[in-house]
This record gives C-alpha cells, sequence and structure tokens, in this order.
C-alpha cells in the first residue's frame, strides 16, 4: 500500500460526489419535486426502474466516451439525455426532454444538495491546522456556485471543475492545475475521492497521494489507503481522529 510522509503533507484535494455532497433530500425525492411541476407521480416502482436505466445509462457513456465532463454544453446535454431516459422508462409519455432538463436545471441550486456529515467537521480540523484545500472534480461549471450556495466556499482555496477548465480527470493536467493555483508540489498533496480510475491514477499520474473513500462499505481494496468516514483522514495526516 502506498503510504506518505504526513509531516510533508500541505494541501488535501477532494473529489465531490459520493465524497463530498449527496442530493437533498435525495435524488428520488427531487426528481418527484420536478415531475410534479409537470403533473407525473410516478409509484415507487417506477422510479427504481427509471432511476436504474439512468444508472446504466451514465456507465455506458462514461466508459465509452467521458469527454462530455469537458464542457458545460456536453456535461448538460448528458445529464438531460439520461433523466429522459429514466422518465422514459418510468413511462412518462410527455415532453420528457423539457422535464429531463428542468431535472438537471434544479441540481444546480444548492438546496438540491447537502454535504455528508463529516465534511465541514473535517474542513474545519484541516483549516485550523494551515493545509490548503481544494476541489478537483468531474462536474459541470455549476460547482463554484453550488460550494458558494452551501457555504463551503469559506474553507476552499480552489474549486476546479472540469467543465469550467475542460480537463477531465484522471488526465494529469487537471491536478497539475490544482497544484498550481495552491502553489504546491504534488509530493506535498493529498487526493481524496471515490473513483479508482478518475482519483487514484489521476493523482497519481502526478505525483500527489491519493486516498480512497468508501462511503457506502463496498469493502474496496486498493493500493492506497481507503477509508469509509473523512474522519479517517485525519490521522492519517497525523491529526486527533474526531468523535463521530
Amino acid at each position: 500500500m502506498e503510504v506518505f510522509d504526513k509531516s510533508s503533507i500541505d494541501a488535501v484535494f477532494f473529489d465531490v460526489g459520493n465524497t463530498l455532497l449527496k442530493p437533498y433530500p435525495s435524488l428520488e425525492a427531487v426528481c418527484r419535486e420536478v415531475m410534479s411541476r409537470f403533473g407525473y407521480d410516478p409509484s415507487d416502482d417506477e422510479m427504481r426502474r427509471g432511476l436504474t436505466a439512468a444508472d446504466r445509462f451514465y456507465e455506458y457513456r462514461y466508459w465509452s466516451d467521458d469527454s462530455f465532463w469537458a464542457n458545460e454544453t456536453d456535461a448538460s446535454e448528458m445529464w438531460s439525455e439520461l433523466y429522459e431516459t429514466a422518465l422514459e422508462e418510468m413511462g412518462v409519455d410527455g415532453d420528457r426532454k423539457l422535464i429531463g432538463r428542468a431535472i438537471y436545471d434544479h441540481f444546480g441550486d444548492g438546496a438540491r444538495w447537502r454535504t455528508y456529515d463529516d465534511v465541514v467537521p473535517v474542513f474545519q480540523a484541516l483549516k485550523a491546522r494551515g493545509y490548503r484545500l481544494a476541489l478537483v472534480s468531474n462536474w459541470d461549471s455549476r460547482l463554484a456556485k453550488l460550494c458558494f450556495d452551501m457555504g463551503l466556499s469559506r474553507y476552499l482555496d480552489s474549486v476546479l471543475s472540469s467543465a469550467s477548465i475542460g480537463i477531465i480527470k484522471p488526465d494529469p493536467k487537471i491536478y497539475q492545475v490544482a497544484c498550481e493555483r495552491l502553489s504546491v508540489s504534488p509530493e506535498r498533496a493529498v487526493h481524496v475521492g471515490d473513483h479508482y480510475y478518475a482519483d487514484v491514477l489521476g493523482a497519481r499520474s502526478v505525483g500527489i497521494h491519493p486516498v480512497m473513500i468508501d462511503r457506502f462499505g463496498f469493502g474496496h481494496t486498493a493500493d492506497v489507503p481507503v477509508i469509509e468516514s473523512l474522519y479517517e483522514l485525519l490521522p492519517l495526516l497525523g491529526l486527533e481522529r474526531q468523535a463521530t
């Protein structure tokens, strides 16, 4: 397993989805809220089928060609199509394109997201010890606004979304930009994310120390430290682990 000298770390980078943020109150609830505006109220079974189809759609698109993350137009079109696919599976016979876009737009509101319970306490602990913090995420260009809406900007020295700078993880360049913005050498930075391909391989390619987070207890094993909570990051950096 890769280890790093905890005393030599100056900055911590974070992925966003499944690492810091989750839909609020849930993905299902947000979809229902928007669909209700158009007169649709899917059953629980219809919703499950629709979101399962959406998951399949995303996996196919991501692994066949993930370049949609590189600009806002392609990212918004991909997500709108994903929700259209879900709506079709639910049996919605109206203007699925319009409704799908409306769901995507709704997720641009910070009120539709929440941080996991450990995020703010860990951010506070890291900032108190002088670490520089940044987000490095395959995300659309609304990420900086979401951080502002949610009160996270006060802890962050930089927010990099792939659609804003035209570079997607695991391309080494996005990590190089992150280091340049914080004026930190790669070997003095840690990156925390949930995706081995995008986060671990990408960070490692420039010399950043990767840490993988497994929030859902999938039992991931990797050749890097694997944590299930951000609280577990603190002792890796030589800090006292906080109570959960």
